[in-house]
């Protein structure tokens, strides 16, 4: 999109592609799924988990933690992470609210 044209688009609009970039790697995909999975995890687990390097998966999770998707407790040299039960059910409606404004029609 260029430097930055959001203006051009509504809060919602704006709001759904920040969100859709958390889920369009697999690594992050994969990192949610197992906070699902086990609903909390220290973040070497994830390493050996998911099969990346350290840095990697960090990258990942600061994305995943900077769209609230994600929360985390530092707890001595580990940093715990969960899913942010709030911002998850809030996604949820925001992409089925997206999702079930198709009405079906004889297009095309």
């Amino acid at each position: 999109m260029g430097i930055t044209k959001t203006d051009k688009f509504t809060k919602q609009q704006n709001e759904i592609a920040n969100l859709a970039k958390a889920f369009s790697h697999p690594a992050r995909v994969a990192i949610l799924e197992h906070l699902l999975n086990v609903n909390t995890c220290i973040n070497g687990d994830l390493v050996k988990e998911i099969g990346l390097a350290q840095a990697t998966i960090s990258q990942h999770l600061k994305e995943l933690k900077n769209l609230e998707l994600i929360q985390g407790n530092i707890s001595g040299t580990s940093v715990c992470y969960c899913i942010n039960p709030i911002k998850w059910t809030e996604v949820n409606i925001i992409f089925n609210e997206f999702i079930g404004k198709l009405k079906m029609n004889n297009c095309c």
